[in-house]
């Protein structure tokens, strides 16, 4: 069986900080890293997807966490397609963006992409060169559906990200579908790409199956969203507030355990962040597959 690594799709997120998780003395950056990193093996680094990382965070990330420990970076939100303020971009960047010609990985100024295909790579080296970049996480839009436009998006992706570790979530549904998860799942080994399996609620129109692709030797990645059926409708904070019951984690011991078999890493991570629901998750989900805190 595969090593199993379970953590959170945050370790900033205000809510989290502001719960009380954190204990006194342990509430400055470099604090809530450390301690993070005491519990748990692996964290989602979410922060990347609003703004491009920087390389000094990524050479202080690796130097406050243990040997083993890892960080899954989520990409910036114009490398898979989904809009993205001006602010959000560097100041030298900004009057490139309004250039852009719809949406989709193919509708920007290609000199722009480039540009933050470059900055982005450049600022995430750290953490590979230290041993520390567990996926580089491509989470496409709910638009990107199945066909050859999305075929040739996902493959241009490959191209720039060729030698990294790359994880690939879909929002939308028919991705994986009963008729269509083995075309998916075939498409992504072809590529070289690990496939996200999700848990969410299901019998909404965004709901995205509870399939548990494998698609990956080296990794396989579980996100769990929270089960709210506020899902695509409501604030970031009604969509993924669900305190998880040690029953529904219970469901997914055998399916976790089944993906490690295929695998030879396997992460779970919990994206219910509103207050500590998403620690609180990882710490039970950690205790039911008997695993132990921290980096072992």
């Amino acid at each position: 069986m595969g090593e199993i690594l379970v953590g959170t799709c945050s370790w900033t997120d205000r809510a989290l900080i502001a719960s009380g998780w954190y204990p006194p003395g342990r509430r400055d950056p470099e604090g809530r890293l450390r301690h993070y990193a005491e519990r748990f093996a692996v964290v989602e680094v979410d922060a990347s997807y609003y703004a491009l990382p920087s390389r000094r965070n990524s050479l202080l990330w690796a130097e406050r966490t243990p040997p083993g420990f890892v960080f899954d970076v989520k990409a910036f939100s114009l490398l898979t397609g989904h809009p993205t303020p001006q602010a959000s971009l560097p100041a030298d960047l900004r009057p490139v963006l309004p250039r852009q010609r719809g949406r989709g990985p193919g509708s920007t100024d290609p000199a722009l992409l480039d540009e933050v295909w470059q900055r982005f790579t450049t600022a995430i080296e750290p953490l590979r060169e230290a041993g520390r970049l567990g996926t580089v996480l491509f989470q496409f839009p709910p638009w990107f559906a199945p066909g050859a436009r999305a075929g040739d998006a996902l493959g241009a992706c490959a191209e720039r990200t060729a030698g990294w570790p790359v994880a690939v979530e879909f929002r939308h549904p028919d991705w994986w579908r009963a008729d269509t998860r083995e075309a998916t799942a075939a498409l992504l080994t072809r590529l070289g790409f690990a496939a996200v399996a999700v848990d969410m609620a299901q019998g909404l129109p965004a709901s995205v199956p509870p399939a548990t692709p494998v698609t990956s030797p080296r990794l396989g990645v579980v996100r769990f969203h929270g089960r709210s059926t506020a899902w695509g409708t409501g604030s970031k904070e009604d969509r993924f507030r669900h305190g998880y019951t040690e029953d529904e984690l219970a469901t997914w011991v055998p399916k976790v355990r089944g993906m490690a078999e295929r695998a030879e890493r396997l992460h779970v991570l919990f994206n219910n962040c509103c207050g500590d629901a998403a620690v609180r998750a990882a710490e039970s989900m950690r205790a039911l597959l008997g695993l132990p805190a921290g980096v072992t």
